[in-house]
């Protein structure tokens, strides 16, 4: 059975980082396009950032650009979020995403096909 499973998250104070990793078992991922998205408590999953399946086209939130950077590992089946400049309002559970179709990069939840369980993020003040 296809799983991806996220890695990485926990709690870091504001301005540090995490790189949140999800490995894929069960088929290859690696044509597939990836996302990262997160969810905190009250509020809708959002979109973070997304990479087309040859890794080479990249496309991020507003809210993150230039402080996060979406990476994928197509040998390693990974795609891996480095999170720089964390912020309180970065706090939420993060999911990684794949997408069996297509060949561009992917921005919204109904786009993808499978779903990591999500690691949370938290970041302090």
């Amino acid at each position: 059975q296809a799983q991806l499973v996220e890695s990485g998250g926990g709690l870091v104070q504001a301005g540090g980082s995490l790189r949140l990793s999800c490995a894929a078992s069960g088929r290859t991922f690696r044509g597939y396009a990836k996302g990262w998205f997160r969810q905190a408590p009250g509020k809708e999953r959002e979109f973070v950032a997304a990479i087309n399946w040859s890794g080479d086209i990249t496309y991020y939130a507003d809210s993150v650009k230039g402080r996060f950077t979406i990476s994928r590992d197509n040998a390693e089946n990974t795609v891996n979020l480095q999170m720089n400049s964390l912020k309180p309002e970065d706090t939420a559970v993060y999911y990684c995403a794949a997408r069996g179709r297509g060949s561009y990069y992917y921005t919204t939840p109904t786009e993808y096909d499978y779903w990591g369980q999500g690691t949370q993020v938290t970041v302090s003040s």
